[in-house]
């Protein structure tokens, strides 16, 4: 799951490289959506510890 931000700016890399900025912007900006996504998700979880 921690590795979908990652392809998606190596996709935007990608567009980069091949001189196609608006989608690689696009792809950059979801991909740091995905990743604040998964944090918020990551923070607040339940931890599931037993004392």
């Amino acid at each position: 799951m921690m590795s979908l931000p990652f392809f998606g700016f190596c996709v935007a890399l990608g567009f980069a490289a091949t001189g196609r900025r608006a989608l690689a912007v696009a792809a950059g900006l979801v991909s740091i959506g995905v990743l604040l996504t998964l944090f918020k998700l990551h923070a607040t979880s339940a931890l599931d510890i037993v004392l």
